[in-house]
């Protein structure tokens, strides 16, 4: 192998015996001149050979340095290389599971009831002739379905079994839940459990690292009563979804999360911690997650949320819901919508002096138009989430059973079968199928259902 200094020296020494010389006395010289020009065509000869080797040898050299600098790549960037060349393999896993869990949704679904229930509470529930005439109720109307409380004030209503619940005492015996379920099971009743969330007084200030703080470090509380637990904290969604996944072995069909949100408190009064997430966030992905755990068990899961947020665009309560983000995971979402709990035009109970928007019509005294209310939600409501690929959860709203004779005389009725009646029209009308109603003392009649 030539070195690349030896080649040119030769070069330059055949430039030189190549040069053309001229002599006068060509007949003289002939025999001079004939040999030169036998050497001079033979050094061309060999001019030529020589670089042409040369090219060859250049290109060979480069190539094998180019291989050596392949060769020389270290670990961590073949590792690299191989990453961006290779496909998304965890993101695959991840879509993988999402198509999994949402067949198992939608099998669940398939096989349960359109439901039709009632609110009933634990102690409601713990009373054997209550029951009953809940039962016969059910029985002889079109009603199919109960919404019983699992956790509500912070306590699972009857005994747990759950080492982090036993540990803090966060249960009451209101109900043998075995005991209860058989009998609503038995007679084909649908039963979804409802499992208040993070308005956890009880859980924060028992454990008050889990608890929502004030800007001084102390636990803050909801109209200086009541404490929540933060969304934020992993622990806190884990308590919740263990409790949840007790009562679908005990036999919920269904659970349903309430004030599954954040306080309507400013950030002048609460402080979460440096560099949180959005609050939509923190409510999405808590769904996410116990959808897929309970899916998992066989039960369906749904969320109550504030009916304004079907009416309002982002998270402008600031409670984490967002109407397009919330039901993305979840099989049912619950708007409550309660037409006394929106704005009227008043100077009293929830007046403002206009009265609330509601899918374009402005109602000043919303609670004397339950009909039109609960039509105008549900229609906005179907208008956003149509609009949303890939959005599972059907809407079956909380309706109005109550009176609501805290509000301003004239800007209130008394709710009875007509008014209950009124409110599921507007269910149908509007295209849903499913409702339940809320009436905190259970006291619901007969004709309402009929």
């Amino acid at each position: 192998m030539f070195e690349h200094n030896r080649v040119y020296e030769v070069i330059l020494i055949l430039k030189d015996n190549c040069a053309i010389k001229y002599y006068p006395d060509y007949a003289a010289n002939s025999l001079r001149m004939t040999k030169e020009m036998g050497n001079r065509m033979l050094n061309r000869k060999i001019f030529k050979i020589l670089f042409i080797s040369f090219i060859i040898i250049t290109f060979t050299i480069t190539i094998i340095n180019a291989s050596k600098n392949n060769n020389s790549v270290s670990d961590g960037e073949k590792e690299n290389n191989q990453a961006q060349n290779s496909p998304k393999t965890e993101n695959l896993d991840v879509a993988l599971e999402d198509e999994k869990d949402s067949n198992e949704s939608d099998s669940l679904k398939k096989e349960a009831p359109k439901a039709r229930a009632v609110y009933i509470t634990g102690a409601s529930a713990g009373n054997e002739a209550f029951l009953n005439n809940i039962i016969n109720l059910i029985k002889t109307t079109e009603l199919n379905a109960v919404v019983l409380d699992i956790k509500e004030d912070g306590k699972v209503n009857y005994k747990s079994d759950i080492k982090s619940v036993r540990d803090i005492k966060a249960y009451n015996n209101l109900y043998d839940v075995d005991s209860v379920l058989k009998k609503l099971k038995d007679n084909d009743i649908y039963v979804i459990g409802r499992l208040v969330c993070f308005r956890d007084n009880y859980l924060a200030r028992k454990r008050g690292d889990l608890a929502i703080k004030s800007h001084d470090g102390s636990i803050w509380k909801e109209n200086n009563a009541i404490a929540w637990t933060n969304p934020f904290n992993r622990e806190v969604w884990e308590y919740n979804i263990e409790i949840a996944k007790e009562a679908v072995d005990k036999g919920f069909d269904e659970i349903q999360f309430d004030y599954v949100r954040f306080p309507t408190a400013s950030s002048k009064e609460v402080y979460y911690g440096e560099d949180v997430p959005p609050k939509a966030d923190a409510i999405s992905d808590f769904l996410k997650k116990a959808a897929s755990v309970l899916h998992k068990k066989g039960a369906l899961v749904s969320a109550d949320i504030f009916a304004i947020v079907c009416e309002s665009s982002g998270d402008t309560e600031g409670i984490g819901q967002v109407l397009e983000r919330v039901g993305m995971d979840i099989d049912y979402i619950s708007p409550m919508i309660y037409p006394s709990h929106y704005a009227n035009d008043s100077k009293g109970m929830m007046g403002n002096g206009v009265g609330q928007s509601i899918n374009g019509v402005v109602f000043t005294a919303p609670d004397l138009q339950p009909y039109e209310v609960v039509y105008n939600v549900l229609e906005k409501t179907k208008n956003r989430i149509s609009k949303v690929e890939g959005y599972r959860a059907d809407v079956r709203p909380y309706l109005q059973g109550f009176t609501a004779s805290y509000l301003p005389k004239g800007y209130y009725q008394t709710y009875g079968p007509k008014q209950i009646k009124q409110q599921i029209k507007a269910v149908y009308d509007a295209g849903f199928e499913e409702w339940i109603i809320w009436e905190a003392g259970n006291n619901y009649m007969e004709e309402s259902f009929k």
